[in-house]
């Protein structure tokens, strides 16, 4: 009798298991005709959370480069702000031996809001010269409406890699020449370096940039034509992506050098 009870037992269909969760990316890096509705299908979530959970205006066009939240934000994204602040000689030049082409007192320290890569917006600084101040300010208020991430800014303590970070003025020159470098005169902008590295032949700068050279599939950081670089170019910077005897991802100059 008890044989014939399990057996029947072993007959019986098993209960239907519950799917297992689906787990979602932190964002979603937005491409070139991506729109709002074939990314919320893709994900399986709603347009309207899409929407609300990145402060998305109803005619807000999407931006390539851009990270978009696929969930719940802790808290609403803060207004943007800025200033700039005039640069001490110390800052400017720890070594006088240098003998930098700008004085400091022609420098600022522009401070910004950015959004960083695990979507949390923070204070960042760079140094420009002062006649670009302006034009800086912009370009950053457009990479933060656009939600463009940023790596990371000085002062950044947990990132002892400096290479790595969104930066202006560096009093050096050209790598292998004796030529001052736009840097040293407050005049050239690198953002995210490591994602947007410097190629030259077989020469790469920052080191380590290898999986960045292929400049698809779009990843967190990355600027592309018609994507982040507009926030510059749109503001009277050249994009070093668009050189043809090398190419220069990270790179914005008012003077195209």
């Amino acid at each position: 009798m008890l044989k014939h009870l399990l057996a029947g037992l072993l007959l019986l269909p098993s209960p239907a298991l519950a799917p297992a969760p689906v787990t979602l990316p932190p964002g979603h890096i937005v491409r070139p005709g991506d729109t709002l509705s074939a990314i919320a299908g893709h994900y399986g979530l709603d347009v309207a959370d899409l929407r609300r959970w990145n402060g998305l205006a109803p005619d807000e066009v999407l931006r390539p480069d851009g990270a978009l939240r696929l969930s719940a934000p802790y808290q609403a994204r803060p207004a943007w702000r800025t200033r700039a602040e005039p640069v001490t000689a110390t800052e400017a030049n720890g070594d006088p031996r240098k003998q930098c082409p700008v004085p400091p007192a022609e420098l600022r320290r522009v401070w910004v809001k950015y959004l960083d890569f695990d979507g949390v917006v923070r204070d960042g600084n760079l140094i420009v010269h002062r006649s670009i101040v302006p034009a800086t300010q912009r370009a950053f208020a457009l990479l933060y409406a656009w939600r463009f991430p940023v790596m990371a800014m000085a002062p950044a303590p947990d990132f002892p890699d400096r290479t790595v970070l969104t930066s202006g003025y560096e009093c050096r020159t050209v790598a292998g020449t004796t030529k001052w470098s736009q840097h040293a005169y407050g005049l050239a902008i690198d953002v995210n370096p490591r994602q947007n590295p410097m190629i030259r032949g077989d020469y790469l700068d920052p080191p380590h940039s290898e999986p960045w050279i292929p400049r698809a599939p779009y990843r967190t950081g990355m600027i592309h034509d018609n994507g982040a670089e507009l926030a510059f170019t749109t503001n009277g910077f050249a994009w070093g992506g668009r050189w043809h005897s090398l190419k220069d991802y990270m790179h914005f100059s008012p003077n195209n050098l």
